[in-house]
């Protein structure tokens, strides 16, 4: 058995501990990861596009006007490399990179994502429009700790697009420390946070009017019909998102209008639904002022900087693991 099938089995078995787990949990419930396969992936792009995800366009904003001083602060006068946790395609990204190509002539870009497809389509947009970036892709799952390889260059690790909103202030503060186990005084993380907002404004990002949120949450139970044998009727399901105002969180679900039973063939489980009964698939937490730091303070790092948009809708936070980055070649301490 080669590594390249190797690595895919482990994912696949992944997929089915995960689904085996949620599916028997009560309530139902799907880790968010399992949307990102190629179809997913695809999906959510379309998503970050539509006029209801201010998410994305506004983080970019940010990113747009501020990125040149950004890298200058990450960098701190040291050579910069940039690592991205749940890289995607990294439309955003390129213009970071760009700021530090222009900073210091090259810089090496490391995306770690669960999809291969998606760091496929990163690698080649990149490299073929900022020449100065050096693409390593590294298909894994960092929610289960930060293994990156050993640099003396100071490292900015990008964890962007209110990723961290999926897991709840516990989760979200253990993968925080996971990461900075990872990495050595100096080095930084840059965190970008949604912030909490009218309903209004919140509950329309995740539940457009075109429907592609419900096809991106729907190709969840899709997935699984192609990859374990399941025998989901995608359309006795229905997406549905909701705000919960005292965790300050939106949820996604599925739910199942219908008592029914679906068998899952690969896992040899059937899985049985009440009606109105609903797979719990995603939470994305909305954060108040102070959280954050509060937040990043608990898990090891230093908090350095702060930028947001105009409307506060959006917040992108600079922290630093503390200590000073050792000369090249030195070894540097934890």
């Amino acid at each position: 058995m080669n590594a390249q099938t190797s690595q895919i089995d482990d994912r696949t078995a992944s997929v089915a501990e995960a689904v085996r787990q949620g599916l028997t949990a009560h309530p139902k419930r799907l880790p968010s990861w399992l949307f990102y396969d190629e179809a997913g992936s695809r999906l959510f792009e379309q998503i970050t596009e539509l006029p209801e995800y201010y998410l994305t366009r506004t983080e970019r904003g940010i990113f747009t006007l501020h990125a040149a001083e950004i890298i200058g602060r990450a960098a701190a006068g040291k050579h910069l490399r940039v690592a991205e946790l749940g890289a995607g395609t990294a439309d955003k990204t390129q213009l970071l990179l760009q700021a530090a190509v222009e900073l210091q002539g090259q810089v090496v870009y490391e995306p770690v994502d669960v999809s291969a497809s998606a760091l496929e389509a990163a690698r080649e947009r990149i490299e073929a429009g900022l020449p100065g970036v050096r693409v390593l892709p590294r298909v894994e799952d960092y929610t289960r700790g930060l293994v990156l390889s050993d640099s003396a260059e100071c490292r900015l690790v990008l964890y962007i697009g209110s990723s961290i909103g999926n897991f709840d202030p516990a989760e979200a503060a253990e993968l925080l420390s996971g990461v900075r186990r990872g990495l050595k005084p100096g080095d930084c993380l840059l965190l970008g946070v949604d912030l909490v907002k009218p309903e209004s404004v919140l509950l329309p990002a995740y539940n457009d009017a075109a429907g592609v949120t419900a096809a991106f949450n729907l190709n969840l139970l899709e997935r699984l019909n192609r990859e374990l044998g399941a025998r989901f009727e995608i359309s006795t399901f229905t997406h549905r998102a909701l705000w919960n105002s005292s965790a300050h969180c939106v949820e996604m679900h599925l739910f199942s209008p219908k008592s029914q039973k679906i068998s899952i063939d690969d896992l040899g489980l059937s899985v049985d639904f009440l009606a109105g009964e609903s797979i719990h698939t995603e939470n994305s937490y909305k954060y108040l002022p102070g959280q954050v730091e509060a937040l990043l303070t608990q898990a090891g790092f230093e908090p350095e900087a702060l930028w947001t948009d105009e409307q506060q809708w959006f917040a992108v936070h600079l922290a630093r693991v503390p200590g000073r980055l050792t000369a090249p070649g030195a070894q540097a301490g934890q």
